[in-house]
């Protein structure tokens, strides 16, 4: 590998992948494989890339160092299996993939795999935000974890393959990862309700609620289809402790501790933290003895998470 830039392959040509080449270009040398030749193209312009490769066989057999994967859902398990057994680094778009046998599929190649390196792109890890957060709670000045609330309610038009996944898989599993990152463990028990759902159809809202073993509970209000002027944002969510509290807006913009006076703004600049993500990966591809945060673990537990709350989903 140049170890200055590495060679990728940007799977998959679409809105999100755009965001993956904006954060890649210029310290990768990028390649782009989409089902349209001309998606391809235009991506390979706009972000000065290498070249294109037509066949998904013929980036598996190419001396890429790594794929990015940003496909739909449905397409993660199968190409992120086919890249680990050829020898490839993965990044790949939440979800990690759809069902609780995909996950273990993926585990079991893992397990086969000499050194590998899958990491997925759940960037709420790397915001800001939940550093602020867990830097108060890592120096105790929440005391100990008693309950958190977060709240993200907006409209969102679920259009193409995004139809066919319920909106906590698809978006509420990064507000699910940032809960279960706060309390660093599994919950012991999962439950939601899914306001208005119809049966045969994709669910746009739920309400889960996690306990965990400490006694703590968290709970989750997600949606797409609730109308809000501000599309979401300046949304409050709140973390509760024996020491402390923390009011957030829900995207991460500011955050009060209750012994401040003033709001606190983490981090701005990369905001949502994709920029911290991206570098995180390009460390781990230059020093292969690490890995990365956002790993296969966690992925695991923030899914299972998912699974469990569709299991009332009836």
């Amino acid at each position: 590998m140049n170890k200055d830039k590495p060679k990728i392959c940007l799977v998959g040509c679409g809105q999100i992948g755009a965001l993956h080449a904006r954060n890649l270009a210029g310290k990768t040398d990028l390649l782009f494989h989409s089902r349209s030749w001309q998606s391809a193209r235009v991506f390979q312009k706009k972000f000065l890339g290498r070249g294109i490769i037509a066949d998904f066989e013929v980036v598996l057999e190419s001396d890429v160092d790594a794929v990015v994967i940003a496909t739909p859902p449905e397409y993660h398990a199968d190409q992120i299996i086919a890249a680990l057994q050829a020898g490839k680094a993965v990044l790949v778009e939440k979800p990690l993939c759809i069902s609780a046998a995909e996950v273990a599929r993926i585990e079991n190649v893992l397990t086969q795999v000499e050194n590998p390196l899958l990491m997925v792109a759940e960037n709420y890890y790397y915001k800001p935000s939940l550093t602020y957060i867990k830097d108060l709670i890592s120096a105790g000045r929440l005391g100990d974890l008693q309950s958190v609330f977060v709240k993200k309610l907006t409209t969102q038009t679920a259009e193409g393959w995004k139809s066919a996944h319920g909106a906590l898989l698809e978006g509420g599993i990064h507000f699910v990862a940032l809960i279960a990152d706060l309390f660093d463990t599994s919950p012991v028990d999962v439950e939601a309700v899914f306001p208005g759902h119809r049966e045969g159809e994709a669910e746009r809202h739920s309400v889960t609620r996690l306990t965990f073993a400490s006694q703590a509970t968290a709970e989750l209000h997600y949606s797409w289809d609730t109308p809000s002027l501000t599309k979401g944002v300046f949304q409050h969510s709140k973390i509760e402790g024996s020491g402390g509290t923390v009011i957030f807006e829900s995207n991460g913009i500011y955050a009060r501790h209750s012994g401040a006076l003033l709001p606190a703004f983490p981090g701005l600049k990369d905001l949502m933290g994709y920029g911290a993500m991206t570098q995180d990966f390009l460390n781990c591809l230059q020093d292969r003895a690490l890995q990365p945060y956002s790993n296969f673990e966690r992925a695991k537990r923030d899914l299972d998470i998912v699974f469990r709350a569709y299991t009332d989903l009836g």
